[in-house]
């Protein structure tokens, strides 16, 4: 059962998000606040798997109380759930070191799925939220001299679905291979393209032309 911190301002909002963690049988609300005002000390009292941390709050920012979680506690995965998309903002977060940024939907089952997968090690992205990080990488942060980088044929393949901002259960689904595999590749492909996270991996596919 993941353990999940929920920080989120509008009320029915909160309400109807834990209320659907709490009917599955994969998440588990620890604990729901209206603001993330005092985030680290509800993080050392809760000690959650993954911070569903939204931006626009009374009192201290999301990407505020992101940066102060980070300091604090450096292995805490924190997922933004927002409805803003602007580039600043995805920047802003993904430098506060955000595990992943996930859209404000009607559907609550996208957000079960990119808690699952910052759980699991993974970097959720929206889709519409990887093709602007794609954008940014490709014109402002990332070196255009190519590199030589030994990859396998399956780690290729794994990397071209990471570009396409495709989730580790979507790697797994359309490689044919387990989780626990598309997890080993991942790392392997980040050992090998000396990157931490999935945006700098896909910056460096895009930019050195690896797939």
């Amino acid at each position: 059962m993941i353990t999940v911190l929920l920080f989120e301002d509008n009320k029915s909002l909160r309400q109807s998000l834990t209320r659907y963690f709490e009917s599955t049988d994969e998440v588990t609300v620890t604990g729901a606040y209206e603001n993330a005002n005092e985030a680290v000390a509800k993080v050392r009292k809760h000690k959650p798997d993954v911070v569903l941390m939204d931006i626009q709050m009374p009192g201290l920012s999301g990407i505020e109380a992101l940066q102060h979680i980070k300091a604090a506690y450096p292995q805490t995965k924190v997922l933004i759930h927002t409805v803003f998309e602007d580039e600043h903002r995805i920047f802003s977060a993904i430098c506060a070191g955000a595990s992943g940024y996930v859209l404000k939907s009607p559907d609550p089952d996208e957000v079960l799925q990119a808690i699952q997968d910052v759980y699991r090690g993974g970097a959720h992205m929206s889709p519409g939220i990887a093709a602007k990080v794609l954008h940014m990488f490709q014109h402002q942060f990332v070196q255009a001299q190519p590199a030589y980088v030994d990859l396998t044929t399956r780690e290729r393949e794994v990397l071209t679905c990471m570009v396409k901002g495709m989730s580790y259960k979507m790697i797994a689904d359309a490689c044919s291979i387990s989780f626990n595999t598309v997890h080993h590749h991942i790392k392997n492909i980040y050992e090998k393209l000396h990157v931490n996270s999935a945006p700098e991996a896909v910056a460096k596919a895009i930019a050195q032309k690896l797939v």
